[in-house]
């Protein structure tokens, strides 16, 4: 059986990523949240780290999680009930948890932008969406027709595509970034694209296209964050010589 370090794969996530230079939203807790005895042999990853994808980790034998959505995104104390269960079952299990929020989502090569831009054949993508200092995700300039975008989009996540109309029906200059940027519409708008693609976003939103002469399309926030923690265990997968499986546990959201 194969094995590696721990510390050698956080290591290396660490500097791949450039966690520790990345800026982020204070419960986000980037790296390594949980350690385990020190080996890693198989890898899992998903989405979101809770108890239901814990089970999922422990079921398929893994002993390192690597996830989207950390265990700290707010105050967790105190350790009862279904959060002790959870560090009952790290700890038994011997699972570590590896956790990568915005330097995933902006990495240029494993990234959940990146990714999501290649599945939907957008090319020649420069840096977009300006925040805490960084661009997070990509824009692209093309020439295609707002449907036949929509489709490719419900393809690549597997699943509905919302569509608020508010700009041309042909886009020419895409730009992306996954997860719950809707909210932040009115920074996607003055940079210049005609279209928005990002995973969810308030009910106010679809005004505010319209008011801003922007298409935006929702596909929601779990779908768009698949391919980042896919593309970082294929690539500790194929560094380290271990399998790795992805833990599908969808949300709908």
């Amino acid at each position: 059986m194969a094995k590696a370090s721990l510390s050698t794969l956080v290591e290396y996530c660490d500097r791949m990523l450039r966690t520790g230079e990345v800026k982020d939203y204070d419960g986000a807790v980037n790296g390594l949240q949980v350690e385990n005895s020190g080996k890693v042999t198989r890898i899992a990853a998903t989405v979101d780290a809770s108890l239901a994808t814990i089970k999922l980790a422990i079921a398929a034998k893994a002993d390192l999680l690597i996830v989207h959505h950390g265990l700290f995104w707010s105050p967790t104390h105190p350790w009862t009930g279904k959060r002790r269960e959870m560090l009952r079952l790290l700890i038994e299990n011997d699972l570590a948890v590896y956790s990568s929020h915005l330097p995933l989502d902006m990495h240029p090569r494993l990234g959940n932008n990146v990714q999501l831009c290649t599945a939907l054949g957008l090319k020649g993508l420069k840096p977009f969406f300006f925040e805490k200092g960084q661009s997070l995700g990509f824009q692209a300039t093309a020439k295609i027709s707002r449907d036949e975008l929509a489709q490719r989009l419900q393809k690549a996540v597997g699943g509905k595509v919302t569509i608020l109309p508010g700009g041309p029906t042909v886009c020419r200059k895409i730009g992306v970034v996954t997860g719950g940027a809707g909210s932040h519409l009115k920074l996607a708008a003055s940079e210049g694209v005609d279209t928005f693609i990002t995973g969810e976003g308030p009910h106010w939103t679809y005004a505010l296209a319209e008011e801003s002469g922007i298409n935006v399309l929702y596909g929601g926030h779990y779908a768009t964050e698949i391919f980042g923690v896919k593309a970082l265990a294929a690539e500790l997968s194929k560094k380290f010589k271990l399998p790795w499986v992805f833990l599908d546990h969808p949300t709908g959201l």
